[in-house]
């Protein structure tokens, strides 16, 4: 038993020094992500023994044949009074190692997030699809979250999400809140999907937009008076749309369009900046389905996104740069972070130097 006691020590020093995730490999220290930075710690050296059992004990019945057959598995793992980790274990040099990210019971506030009050108004929609966009770590998931806990706090409504695997725990308030883990609740995306209009929701979270499938049910639930929401691995907001069209064959395209027009309520983008403090913070690019947007959708203008997102200021739209431009001037974040992370460096330097190029415009007219 010693063996979980030297794990549970090192789960319960990683929550305790704030890490966001463990790494465990045998015959190497214990290494703990704080701040973004590696840091080994002191304890005991894992034998491939230790290993062994530990894996054997973590590892649940529902994973342990893909652990079999892929030398890989994902799973969520339990250690009571500590948490909740999201667990890969894998093989590297013919034995098994883990990636351990802990999952957040407390979920970030608006406030907390920096986010910017449009993503009420756009929580509190009674139907159609929110998408949160942006790269591999640039805290999609934690965006989604704050919007769900705001619902939860504000609206009695039914939330059903479908997570690949769980990132944040919620409890319910004015709501009512189902997490389905995905190979543990529900075979599939899919196959969750499939069955999630029988559950009786209001709202829908799906993780993650893959392919038409899931696609074609989300706008199948938003044409039938649900809020979808979910995240897509896109670099800005206007690109969105032409990713999810990709999904589609070619000929499907043209129809798949017009229903999105219809559904789709907006997506937004995020990157994150580091702040002068030295902290982090979610510079947003936000397209909503104004009229304008709608008809371009309709129409298939999608290269005059960009534009309408510029000039969309007015319904709560902003691209990246003057995202970044607002940021620099409350003194949250330095003109060189802003251009290193800008889509367009040069126009956003000019906008620095007081130049509005009023690009936009010219292109919509």
């Amino acid at each position: 038993m010693e063996h979980m006691e030297l794990m549970r020590g090192v789960l319960k020093a990683a929550v305790e020094g704030g890490a966001s995730d463990v790494h465990v490999k045998v015959g190497a220290p214990f290494v703990l992500r704080i701040n973004r930075q590696l840091v080994a710690i002191e304890a005991p050296i894992p034998t491939d023994e230790w290993m062994q059992t530990v894996v054997a004990k973590m590892v649940p019945p529902h994973a342990r044949m893909k652990l079999e057959e892929d030398r890989e598995a994902d799973f969520s793992y339990l250690e009571p009074g500590v948490g909740r980790f999201r667990t890969n274990v894998f093989q590297q040099k013919g034995s098994y190692a883990l990636a351990m990210r802990y999952v957040k019971t407390q979920v970030p506030s608006f406030d907390e997030l920096g986010l910017l009050p449009i993503l009420k108004d756009v929580a509190s929609s009674s139907r159609g699809i929110v998408l949160v966009a942006g790269t591999t770590g640039s805290g999609k998931s934690t965006t989604l979250a704050a919007m769900l806990e705001y619902i939860n706090a504000t609206f009695k409504k039914h939330i059903i999400t479908l997570e690949d695997p769980i990132e944040f725990v919620f409890e319910d308030n004015q709501s009512v809140i189902e997490q389905r883990e995905i190979g543990l609740d529900t075979q599939s995306f899919q196959h969750g999907l499939k069955h999630v209009l029988r559950q009786d929701p209001d709202i829908i979270m799906v993780g993650e937009m893959r392919d038409a499938v899931s696609f074609t049910a989300a706008m199948q639930a938003a044409d039938t008076g649900h809020l979808v929401l979910s995240t897509l691995h896109t670099q800005n907001a206007s690109q969105s749309v032409g990713r999810i069209l990709d999904f589609f064959r070619p000929e499907e395209r043209e129809q798949v369009r017009r229903q999105l027009a219809g559904t789709l309520k907006a997506v937004v983008c995020q990157r994150m900046i580091t702040t002068v403090s030295g902290g982090v913070t979610p510079a947003l690019e936000i397209l909503i389905n104004s009229p304008t947007v709608r008809k371009m959708l309709e129409e298939n203008r999608l290269e005059k996104l960009g534009a309408a997102i510029e000039t969309g200021r007015d319904d709560g739209m902003q691209n990246f740069n003057q995202a970044l431009y607002d940021m620099v001037k409350a003194r949250k974040i330095t003109e060189e972070e802003a251009l290193a992370k800008a889509s367009n460096p040069q126009a956003l330097d000019m906008m620095f130097k007081g130049i509005f190029l009023d690009e936009g415009r010219r292109i919509l007219s």
